[in-house]
């Protein structure tokens, strides 16, 4: 990305990319399955990072394929499942299911201080947790119907995975590892995995329309991936999240629009909870490891 861009600019434009590749999974859902719409649109990806790498001259080689790996297993795993359930649920649901990654690594928090004997838990992180979870329950309550079961456990376990993919995101910035080349082999991941369920439960035939459709779901994902990659390494990270979850609001806008989801106040009061609590738990990690590299995993 050019570094000419400000790292809000970049997390509002990623924003809107990631809702629009929303818009285009759940579009496509209706003529491939999810391992499909990964495959295909993990071979967008890889292929574009590595014309992008080409152009400006960057190597892909790494010295850390190891971290590469696990990165690219937790994050694809999430990234399956959460186009799973953007085909099951509202739009705006889905997202915010996967949004609720910065709770999870709350969680995550609290049970290492209590795992490692820590005599005082950090009851803020507590309350992000617990407003979390009450969020979550307002958003599911009145927009599942009862088929919708699988698709809300799926996309919350997205969330999880997200959360651990943004550990091991971390840990590569840390190691000095490029974010294209994160992304890259984030993308090959994609394809083996994406490739192995289609092969298990069988392709789909393509349209113009069917096509069009996973193309601009690489597209879109690739370029808002590294925006936001970008955007994180040269902004503030709780600046960057506050103007992350900008994607709720635009999904439920195309949502409204687009698919007729339904509006109600329990479940946009149960979307504020989400936003507010990853947003606390946000600014509390930043507080307990300030020299942290900050990253993000929206799309895992």
């Amino acid at each position: 990305m050019t570094p000419r861009l400000s790292a809000p600019l970049l997390m509002l434009m990623a924003a809107l990319l990631f809702s629009v590749m929303g818009v285009c999974v759940k579009l496509a859902s209706a003529y491939y399955s999810a391992g499909e719409i990964v495959l295909y649109r993990s071979v967008v990806g890889a292929l574009f990072i590595f014309g992008f790498t080409q152009v400006r001259g960057g190597s892909l080689r790494t010295t850390v394929p190891g971290m590469h790996f696990w990165r690219s297993l937790t994050g694809v795993c999430s990234l399956v499942l959460w186009f799973y359930s953007i085909g099951k649920l509202p739009l705006a649901t889905a997202i915010t299911l996967n949004y609720m990654s910065s709770v999870w690594m709350a969680l995550f928090l609290i049970g290492g201080a209590v795992m490692l004997g820590s005599a005082k838990v950090d009851p803020r992180l507590v309350a992000t947790v617990l407003t979390g979870f009450a969020g979550v329950a307002l958003v599911l309550q009145p927009t599942l119907e009862h088929d919708q079961f699988q698709g809300a456990l799926a996309g919350l376990t997205s969330g999880i995975g997200a959360a651990m993919a943004y550990l091991q995101v971390t840990a590569l910035g840390r190691v000095g590892e490029p974010e294209y080349r994160v992304v890259f082999y984030f993308s090959l991941g994609g394809i083996v995995a994406g490739g192995l369920l289609m092969l298990a439960s069988g392709a789909h035939g393509h349209t113009w329309l069917g096509a069009a459709l996973l193309l601009a779901t690489g597209v879109l994902a690739t370029v808002a991936q590294m925006m936001m990659t970008r955007a994180y390494a040269i902004g503030r990270a709780l600046t960057n999240a506050s103007l992350q979850y900008l994607g709720i609001v635009f999904s439920f806008i195309f949502g409204v629009l687009i698919f007729d989801d339904p509006v109600t106040l329990v479940a946009l009061a149960g979307m504020v909870l989400i936003v507010g609590a990853g947003l606390a738990a946000t600014r509390l990690r930043q507080r307990s490891a300030p020299a942290a590299s900050e990253s993000s995993s929206f799309e895992s």
